[in-house]
Order: structure tokens, then C-alpha cells, then sequence
């Protein structure tokens, strides 16, 4: 199977996802972990494909796409080693999506941040907030001013 980078372009475009999200954890300071990964999602039959897009980026691993939802039979290609996104998938993706180009710039933002260790300073978590709670309309967990109260208060103990 041949598959060309105009495919994985279109096929990321249908089923991919750039994903920012800002997450409780007991291991950091703050109390709070900047969390990215990109995800390609796929039923069992479309296995080779996401294969061949992991070759192709030659990064990432194949698992089962639910951990929770045991009905759930689709996989997924995921990505999320921070020098793997930087330097394998932002530059495969770089001026090429349409649908997901929005999304695909601010996750890319945000991981240079990252990548600059900005999201250990409270202006920079709140640039990281902002962005990552613009990328899509789906219900958060917590709040924007939770996480920076939050943040600063866990910060400075």
C-alpha cells in the first residue's frame, strides 16, 4: 500500500485531532500539567493506514482509541512526545490543512511555549489557557480561573 502525504493530510482532516488540555497533577509544583497530543482515530479496518501514517511520521504508537469504552473497537495513532510533535508532525503539517488549520496553529503555539518553558510562569499557563480553551466548543472540566487561582496559589507554596 502507497499511500501518498496528500492522503494523511486528507485523512487527518476527517479524523485527526490537534488536542491542548490543562489537567490536575500531584507531580508538578503548580498542581497543574499542560498535557498535547495529536490523535488520529480509525475502525479496526482503516489499521494499516494509521500504520503507515506512524512510518511516514516515524513517531508515535497504535493503541486501542478507548481505555474506558470497552464497545469501543477503533484505534488510534497517537503522537505525543514533545520533540516528536515539534520536529515531525508540525513541519508534516505546516501550510498544508484547511478544515483543521485553526486548531493546528494554536496547538502549535502553544507547544513552543511549552518548548520555551513558558507554561511554568503564571502569563504563560494563562496564554496556554486561553488558546487551548479556544480550540473547540466541547464542555471543560475546569474552569480558566480555577486553574490560574489554583496555579498561583500551588506555585508559590
Amino acid at each position: 500500500m502507497n499511500l501518498s502525504d496528500d492522503y494523511f493530510v486528507g485523512f487527518v482532516e476527517g479524523e485527526g485531532m490537534f488536542y491542548i488540555g490543562i489537567v490536575p497533577s500531584k507531580e508538578t509544583k503548580s498542581g497543574w500539567q499542560v498535557i498535547y497530543f495529536f490523535k488520529v482515530s480509525q475502525n479496526p479496518s482503516g489499521k494499516k493506514v494509521l500504520e503507515k501514517l506512524k512510518d511516514r511520521l516515524s513517531c508515535g504508537y497504535v493503541k486501542q482509541n478507548s481505555q474506558m469504552d470497552k464497545t469501543d473497537k477503533s484505534l488510534a495513532f497517537v503522537v505525543r512526545n514533545l520533540s516528536d510533535l515539534i520536529n515531525k508532525v508540525v513541519p508534516f503539517f505546516d501550510d498544508k490543512l484547511v478544515i483543521k488549520k485553526d486548531a493546528f496553529e494554536k496547538f502549535r503555539r502553544v507547544l513552543t511555549l511549552v518548548e520555551s518553558k513558558k507554561h511554568l510562569d503564571k502569563g504563560g499557563i494563562k496564554k496556554i489557557i486561553d488558546i487551548s480553551y479556544s480550540m473547540n466548543t466541547r464542555k471543560r472540566k475546569f474552569s480558566k480561573s480555577r486553574i490560574l487561582t489554583d496555579y498561583t496559589s500551588e506555585a508559590i507554596k
